[in-house]
């Protein structure tokens, strides 16, 4: 009899050990995870926007979105006063500054540049061409193609 004892002893502390390896296991992967970050306008306004080679590129000054259009841009102030918009898809990280994908103070350029240029037309429809500084690229959203 006290053979069956430790043996329903073992097996209760053994499934005891499994519980607890599942759960740490389980507690582990979601520690894993990467987490979704939510960022307001205030937590963003102020930040220093930093390019992925380290310099400073401004200060965010606003958030701003165009109605009718997908997609967040970050209006930066750089040292002379000049304001750019950045694409929040240029972004790589926010924390205590904003750090930028590599090559996006040209898209940055890019964009303001495209920007001056004035409204573009479709050559096949004729309609309103949007600049797309992440592709360096002008769209038509009526023929949904890249002119």
């Amino acid at each position: 009899m006290g053979r069956r004892k430790s043996r329903g002893g073992s097996q209760r502390c053994l499934k005891l050990i499994k519980l607890r390896l599942a759960s740490l296991l389980i507690w582990c992967n979601a520690a894993m995870q990467p987490k979704e970050k939510t960022f307001t306008r205030d937590k963003l306004v102020s930040l220093k926007v930093v390019d992925a080679e380290g310099y400073v590129v401004g200060t965010v000054k606003d958030v701003g979105f165009t109605v009718g259009k997908h997609g967040i841009t970050l209006n930066v102030e750089d040292s002379q006063g000049n304001v750019k918009e950045v694409p929040w898809e240029c972004v790589q990280a926010v924390g205590d500054v904003v750090l930028l994908k590599p090559n996006v103070a040209e898209a940055a350029a890019g964009a303001a540049t495209a920007a001056q240029a004035g409204a573009q037309t479709c050559p096949s429809c004729g309609g309103q061409l949007s600049f797309i500084p992440q592709y360096q690229r002008w769209y038509c959203y009526r023929c949904q193609k890249y002119a």
